[in-house]
């Protein structure tokens, strides 16, 4: 089925809705749909960007993956927060810290959100596990605070090489914790979103905290995640041809420095490859000719055959992560959109 819709913004969305055709063995649910909304086609300002990207950042990127990640790199790397620190945050963004034991965190909202009381995002940053933080993101979750009408806490966790990779998810599923027990926030009232990385957490987070016997959140929201640590597919996928930063080559220095001594193809390092059963419902966001493309396109058809309802919102030739872009392109504008409209609609039930 395929249907035609416009969005605030004008654009035609291509929405086609098609029946998983086998379920997960013991899961007591049948197939679920799975949504693939095709959004195009890409503004002539986001084609713009993307030339810039191909023309300045790609080369960068390269000469960056040519080097080892050695101590220097790393510190370079978690540099990256301390200078956004540096720039202006608009009065109209609310922050308020929260210490952990080993972390720290944030809750970030706007006028037009609801202070934390009985409802919250909880957002895992990107940054590809090494760097950002609460300062490279804050403005981009601030959009997504006022779309959904909810406070997010921002969490700060503890990247390599404070920790290792595979320890990273534990101060997320610790923030998760911590809603539901210490602040009293129905799980039913929690949607779990991150991008990049944080999308990888997202479900790790999830995953964990389900194998835990912790109750589920609301939802999960995943823009743009790495959910496959092998990285045979994308290397061999046409988009690796077609994504304007090239990170192919950066991907393969990462994996190859950080996670040498893991097996890619564990379910604890790669979340495609686990069992999915009993998660809540997800939305997964990705620019059609990104890299990382294919982890959300496969990701959603395993969630669909493990009988977890799933929309896959594909944006035409939109950058990784090209929600940070926030008010200045049209896609962006109506991604955040999209994406508060699903955490209300996951809120309210």
């Amino acid at each position: 089925m395929t249907a035609q819709d416009q969005t605030a913004q004008g654009e035609t969305v291509q929405a086609e809705t098609v029946q998983a055709e086998t379920m997960q063995a013991g899961t007591g649910r049948g197939p679920a749909t799975l949504v693939i909304e095709r959004h195009g086609t890409a503004s002539l300002r986001s084609r713009a960007i993307s030339a810039g990207v191909r023309r300045l950042v790609r080369p960068g990127l390269a000469r960056y993956a040519g080097r080892p990640f050695d101590e220097a790199a790393l510190r370079r790397a978690a540099h990256l927060d301390r200078l956004a620190a540096r720039v202006w945050t608009p009065r109209r963004i609310r922050v308020e810290k929260v210490d952990f034991d080993g972390f720290g965190a944030e809750w970030v909202r706007t006028p037009d959100t609801a202070p934390p009381r009985d409802r919250a995002i909880l957002y895992l940053h990107g940054g590809g596990w090494i760097a950002c933080g609460l300062n490279t993101h804050r403005r981009m979750i601030a959009s997504f605070a006022a779309a959904a009408g909810v406070a997010a806490l921002s969490v700060d966790y503890r990247m390599i090489p404070a920790v290792p990779f595979e320890r990273e998810v534990e101060d997320c599923v610790t923030a998760y914790r911590w809603l539901l027990e210490e602040r009293g926030i129905d799980p039913a009232r929690v949607v779990i979103m991150g991008d990049s990385a944080g999308g990888h957490l997202t479900f790790a987070t999830a995953l964990r905290a389900r194998d835990e016997g912790l109750p589920m959140p609301a939802a999960l929201a995943a823009l743009s995640p790495m959910l496959d640590m092998d990285l045979t597919s994308k290397l061999a996928h046409a988009n690796m041809g077609l994504d304007p930063s090239d990170p192919g080559p950066l991907l393969e220095r990462l994996v190859e420095g950080f996670l040498g001594h893991l097996d890619l193809t564990d379910p604890a390092v790669s979340p495609v490859r686990a069992d999915l059963a009993g998660l809540p419902p997800v939305l997964l966001t990705a620019g059609s000719t990104e890299l990382l493309y294919c982890d959300s396109e496969l990701m959603a058809r395993r969630l669909a055959e493990a009988g977890v309802p799933v929309t896959l919102q594909v944006w035409d030739r939109q950058l990784h992560v090209f929600q940070m872009f926030g008010p200045y392109l049209p896609e962006s504008r109506a991604a955040i959109a999209a994406l508060g409209a699903f955490v209300r609609d996951a809120l309210d039930g």
